[in-house]
């Protein structure tokens, strides 16, 4: 005959085992890529010590020593985007190299904290600046615009990484962002709207090949009136030099045009596959207790 107790202890232990099985699963480490090394993590120096901490496990590094740490100050603001060297920078980044072909990933784990910058800008400044095939995990544990992590970024793959970026186009890429930011603050713009009009753009000119700026302008207004969009002259000249510079450094937009591709993709299926996931454990977990209590009505009925 099975008794209370017995029933009590056999529903314990199954809860037990059941939660041992998530916790072994929640803490399985991944190997380490011998082919690009350790992922290697770039932090703000404004950030304290508390903060950094913080940062750590936002970004999920448990252990220190499968990592590459950094710090990026006011000296790389001054190199990579031209920033003032005073100011304080607290968003940080976790790059991870992937093998050619899997795309460039951008996620913010904290898209409260960066203001300014979505990951499709990341994105696309990073295509620009020749940098694909990665995950790039961006952080902040206070509100900030976002423009420090793309610098972390490009210290990562110049020192970390020792594989040195074009400064032309870094510099190209900067410039690129800080219109993209800028616009979106304008009347009638957001931020979707100005990264959807930039990767338009490139996409056309991935298929056009532009050989003029002529060409590149009639792209822009193309663009423009596809999308319904107005600027300014002042803007759609900034639109129309930056594109010209692009043009002039012999970018691979076809390749851009992939990745950014690719990124969507990526997106969309880690959000499929994660509304997936969640639904398939929510009804295993309440499979599981609704034939345990189905069971312990049946002994007692």
């Amino acid at each position: 005959m099975i008794t209370k107790g017995f029933l009590k202890m056999v529903t314990i232990g199954a809860v037990f085992t059941f939660a041992i099985s998530l916790g072994n699963i929640a803490h399985a480490d991944e190997s380490i890529n011998e082919k690009y090394g350790l992922p290697i993590v770039v932090y703000g120096e404004a950030l304290i010590p508390a903060q950094k901490e913080e940062v750590r496990d936002l970004l999920k590094v448990e252990d220190v020593t499968k990592v590459k740490e950094i710090t990026v100050n006011g000296d790389d603001l001054v190199t990579y985007i031209k920033g003032d060297k005073h100011s304080n920078m607290y968003s940080s980044a976790k790059i991870t190299r992937k093998d050619t072909g899997e795309g460039l990933v951008i996620n913010q784990v904290t898209p409260k904290n960066i203001t300014e910058v979505t990951d499709e800008m990341y994105a696309n400044a990073l295509l620009t600046a020749g940098i694909q095939d990665a995950v790039v995990d961006v952080a902040s544990p206070v509100k900030v615009s976002g423009h420090s992590a793309l610098v972390g970024i490009y210290k990562a793959y110049d020192e970390g990484k020792g594989t040195e970026l074009d400064k032309e186009r870094t510099e190209v890429a900067n410039e690129e962002l800080n219109l993209a930011t800028d616009l979106a603050k304008k009347e009638g713009m957001d931020q979707d709207k100005v990264s959807e009009l930039l990767t338009e753009i490139k996409k056309e000119i991935a298929e056009q090949n532009p050989a003029t700026k002529e060409e590149v302008e009639k792209i822009i207004d193309d663009k423009l009136k596809a999308l319904g969009l107005e600027l300014s002259a002042a803007d759609r000249q900034l639109l129309v030099d930056l594109f010209e510079k692009m043009r002039g450094l012999n970018i691979n937009f076809d390749n851009v045009q992939s990745q950014l591709e690719d990124l969507s993709k990526d997106i969309q299926q880690r959000i499929e596959e994660a509304v997936g996931e969640n639904k398939g454990f929510i009804e295993s977990v309440s499979n599981f207790f609704k034939e345990l209590i189905d069971a312990i009505k049946g002994i007692f009925s």
